[in-house]
């Protein structure tokens, strides 16, 4: 039995929660795939640096070359995070015949065409399941097990900071910033939580996963992006009256008119199976024309749900090494337009504070139905003075129509503040 030699690019939380991984279980990973497991180096920004035990000190070096200029390696693990330098990295190593395995989302969202035409040149593989969900298997299943789907929709929560935030804010009905603390204190949010909080990092994910379901290239650009910082506890109760949950979903659709993709909070129904998806837990939801709905729920980030899909990637490559083959590498073969935002078509939740005073709730009816947007239910309750708050629930409409409505209705006299507007989903 030969030795697939592997060199680890970064040793932090997933690259050491997949070293952890590959050593437990190294026999009956050699079983599964014909061939033994071994690293034979590691980049580190600091190679005398105390890491996890068990690790041989001289497998580290700061020096890349070790890695990508070794002909003795035969899979390079990039881990390292970032753009710059892993890009270039990535890169020497796919030229010089080396399978790439790596778990960073923001490599494969912005350089994935490149990447991946680099991997298809030198005819070996690149393979990145760690990108999205953590421990969730998402990019194989969409890839190989509902490849004879045409698939239709995909959303999900792939931000476990974000999920873990709103659910406490419904469970104890804490602010914005007293759960983002927590967060913090906790380690589920960096110290600038901004990727997270801000949508970006989900987006990054809906991206890859777009790209892949739909068969076309969808980058980070083409993502329609809102995070949850506007999100109040008024919001969350209200959707708790009207039978919702507030949740910060991922959703891309393959339309008539082009692929809609974007990122914001929604209002979902507690019936929908992705209500019950709390704290730091992600799953996604997807809809194939032969499948029907099936969900993929479970750990989205952490040392060993990471590290084990990273451990799986290494695995199918070792395999494929061995078998002189590569697997089944980029999949864009269409170029399908991206949706506009201002077509896509939602139920609208929209909080206002009005001055109370008669023929308020008409001339907004009014201003609604201007942009043919029509009205579902309609909730008052009293605040401060002689503000009130109002909050409006429309039917399905175009975001066009309502963007438009809302801009007359801010300018009416008797609107002091539009301080929401959340979409509905999954009804």
């Amino acid at each position: 039995m030969r030795n697939i030699r592997l060199g680890f690019l970064g040793f932090g939380t997933v690259g050491s929660g997949a070293y952890r991984i590959l050593a437990g279980n190294g026999q009956s990973i050699a079983r599964k795939i014909g061939a033994g497991i071994e690293v034979a180096g590691i980049l580190v920004r600091n190679p005398g640096k105390k890491r996890i035990p068990g690790v041989d000190h001289r497998l580290f070096t700061d020096n890349p070359g070790d890695i990508l200029d070794n002909d003795g390696i035969d899979i390079v693990v990039e881990v390292m995070g970032g753009t710059d330098p892993a890009r270039e990295y990535v890169l020497r190593g796919l030229k010089n015949g080396k399978s790439v395995v790596t778990a960073n989302k923001d490599l494969i969202a912005v350089h994935g065409k490149e990447l991946f035409a680099a991997a298809e040149e030198n005819r070996v593989d690149l393979l990145f399941e760690g990108s999205v969900g953590g421990g969730i298997p998402i990019i194989r299943p969409l890839k190989h097990c509902l490849a004879a789907n045409r698939l239709k929709d995909i959303m999900g929560i792939i931000n476990g900071t974000t999920n873990y935030m709103l659910t406490k804010m419904t469970r104890d009905g804490s602010d914005f910033n007293t759960v983002l603390r927590e967060a913090m204190e906790m380690g589920y949010a960096e110290a600038d939580p901004s990727a997270d909080v801000e949508g970006y990092d989900a987006a990054r994910k809906i991206s890859i996963l777009a790209s892949i379901a739909f068969n076309t290239r969808v980058t980070l650009d083409d993502v329609y992006v809102e995070g949850i910082t506007r999100i109040a506890r008024e919001d969350i109760a209200y959707a708790r009256d009207l039978n919702y949950l507030v949740k910060l979903l991922g959703i891309a659709r393959d339309t008539s008119e082009g692929i809609e993709v974007r990122v914001h909070p929604c209002f979902v129904p507690v019936t929908h199976p992705l209500a019950s998806v709390n704290d730091v837990f992600n799953a996604i939801f997807v809809r194939g024309d032969a499948v029907g709905e099936a969900m993929f729920y479970g750990r989205g980030a952490g040392d060993l749900p990471t590290g084990s899909a990273v451990a799986a990637d290494i695995m199918e490559a070792a395999r494929n090494r061995i078998k002189n083959v590569t697997g089944l590498n980029c999949t864009c073969f269409e170029e399908k337009p991206i949706k506009p935002m201002v077509r896509i078509e939602s139920k609208y939740y929209v909080r206002l504070k009005v001055h109370d005073r008669p023929g308020v709730l008409a001339s907004i009816a009014f201003a609604l139905g201007e942009n043919n947007v029509s009205l579902a239910s309609v909730l008052q309750k009293h605040t401060d003075g002689d503000m009130a708050e109002i909050v409006l629930v429309t039917h399905k409409v175009r975001e066009q129509n309502i963007q438009e409505a809302l801009k007359i209705i801010e300018k009416l006299p008797t609107v002091g503040e539009i301080c929401n507007l959340i979409r509905v989903e999954g009804d």
